[in-house]
Formats: C-alpha cells, structure tokens, sequence
C-alpha cells in the first residue's frame, strides 16, 4: 500500500483500536499517570479489536490473532483465510471480519506493509514484511494442537503437469486407460494427477528414449504432495477511491486477505510468484490429512517476522 493509503487506513483504524488521542493525555500532550497505568494493564494481555472478538491484538507477544473457522479441506486454492461470505469455495479458513480492521491491528503491533504483486504493464513480486503463520486448533478427544499453517498446505496434485516432446518414440504406443498424453499440436507430453512408484517405473519400461524417460522421471518427482515452503508477507492490499462518491475503498474487503495465490489486491500474499487462474494451473490445495474437520474453530496466529540480530551487534 502507498505510504499516503497506510496513514488513511491507520488514522481511521487506530481512532477505532485506540479511542481518541486526547482521552489519556496531558496538556503537555504526555499520557497521564491513568493512561498509562492502563497502557502498562493494555500491554499484558490479549485485547479485542472488533465487536464481534474475532480480531485480537496480543500486545506483549506482538501478535494479531484471528477467530476463523474451517470451511474447506479438498479443491485448488486461491486462499489460506479469507473474509466470511466471500471466497470459501476456494479458502480453508473464513473470518468474520473487515479486512481493514486486521490491516490496521497489524500496523498496531508495528508490521511494515509493502506492495502486491502487480502484473501490468509486467509482472513485479509482492514485497513486504514476512509474517509467520501459525494455527491453534483443539481436536475431538479436546487435546489443543499448534502448527505452521504451511503444513495445512501443499502443492496442488490434480492438475495436467507438461513436458515439452516433439514426437513419440517409433513404435511406441501409450498404454490404454493412462493418464498419459501426447498433445502434437503443441508437441507436450503430459500426465494428470499424482504418479505412484509403480505407475513410473511401468512407463520407464516402455522406452529407452531419453527425452521420454526424463519426462517421465519429472511427472513423478513434481506430482508427489509436498508441503508448501513459501512464507507469507504484509503486502498491504490497495486503497482506491471511488471516483462516483468519492470515497476511500480498502481493495481487500473483496475477500482476499490471506493468499496463497497472487492478487494485486491481496492483504498478505506468498513470497513467490503463483498464479491465481485456474487455466494456468493454481499451485496450491488443503492437505486432508492435517486439515482438521470442517466448522472446527480455529485461532490464526499472525506474527511479523523480524531476523534476530548477529551475536554482538546492537
């Protein structure tokens, strides 16, 4: 976001957070003893942002904590969280929020958002401040569980992977009911899902033909499930004013809050570049094995990243 649109969204997100300016102060413009009895009472403990309580700042741990639930656990994703009644099809969590009001706890507790992706006139990365991700959940037997909500996610199985293959082999005849293809308008070779060992080592037997079989070995290796790596970063989504009624609009409350594929519109996105059509293949789905059941409550944990400092250096 602009450095004018974080000072918009921070000016009108802290006046809610924070109250007035002048409630605690001095004439002299310093807190008074009473203001900051409760600043040091405030720094302890974990505070609601909204009305609803699903957005908190833990003061002392410098961390925002949302209140989602689960809402999905098969299909591609554009979202790891996004808004309540906007993305669920294609989001595992859902909060119920405005995407402003977390922005805003986030600049609270002194995360530096940077810019989305932008795509026109040619692609530039997201950048911002890492932001670590964890999730809180507790199981049916009532044991509390945390973890990296990159383990929630990994690359997407279901989808066309493509080598580039002029012609087939002579003689060579692709087996009946494999998810193996020959495209020769494009000349790719290509497979659909995930590849067992089994099914690998079947095609590798097929030909000795050296382009073939290091097609072959690449379906394998990229279609196995692997957690996803990328971590997440503050971009800061956009503030646009409508040019009809002249108002400020926070691009975000579109739904696109935490994403795992990339919008020039996004909230916090992926360190990497992904894409956000399915025609070109989203990179990401729900692990079902670590993905708890759906409608399970779940704490979001977001906590800038800041590096640790060399030994020494001040």
């Amino acid at each position: 976001m602009h450095a004018v649109a974080t000072r918009v969204v921070l000016s009108i997100g802290l006046s809610v957070l924070l109250g007035p300016v002048s409630a605690g102060t001095t004439q002299a413009g310093q807190p008074s003893k009473t203001s900051r009895r409760k600043t040091r009472s405030a720094a302890g403990r974990i505070v609601a942002v909204n009305k609803r309580g699903t957005v908190l700042i833990d003061l002392s741990g410098k961390r925002v904590l949302l209140k989602a639930k689960v809402v999905l656990r098969e299909g591609l994703l554009e979202m790891f969280c996004c808004l309540k009644q906007t993305k669920e099809h294609e989001s595992i969590l859902a909060v119920d929020s405005k995407a402003y009001t977390i922005h805003t706890a986030l600049l609270a507790i002194g995360a530096k958002p940077g810019r989305p992706a932008q795509f026109v006139p040619k692609y530039k990365p997201a950048s911002g401040q890492r932001i670590d991700i964890f999730v809180q959940w507790t199981d049916k037997t009532g044991k509390l569980h945390r973890a990296p909500a990159q383990r929630w996610i990994r690359h997407a199985t279901r989808r066309f992977y493509a080598a580039r293959f002029e012609k087939l082999p002579p003689g060579f005849k692709i087996p009946p009911k494999s998810e193996l293809r020959f495209d020769k308008t494009n000349h790719e070779l290509t497979w659909f899902g995930r590849m067992t060992a089994r099914q690998r080592d079947t095609l590798l037997k097929l030909s000795n033909n050296r382009t073939y079989r290091k097609a072959i070995r690449s379906f394998f290796q990229r279609s196995q499930p692997r957690p996803m790596q990328a971590h997440w970063i503050f971009t800061g989504s956009q503030l646009v004013t409508d040019k009809r009624t002249g108002k400020n609009i926070y691009q975000a409350e579109g739904g696109d809050l935490v994403c795992v594929a990339n919008f020039a519109t996004a909230m916090i996105d992926v360190d990497v570049r992904s894409s956000a059509s399915a025609g070109d293949g989203l990179l990401f789905e729900p692990d079902p094995t670590q993905v708890p059941p759906l409608g399970t409550p779940v704490t979001v944990e977001l906590i800038p990243y800041v590096p640790k400092k060399p030994a020494g250096q001040k």
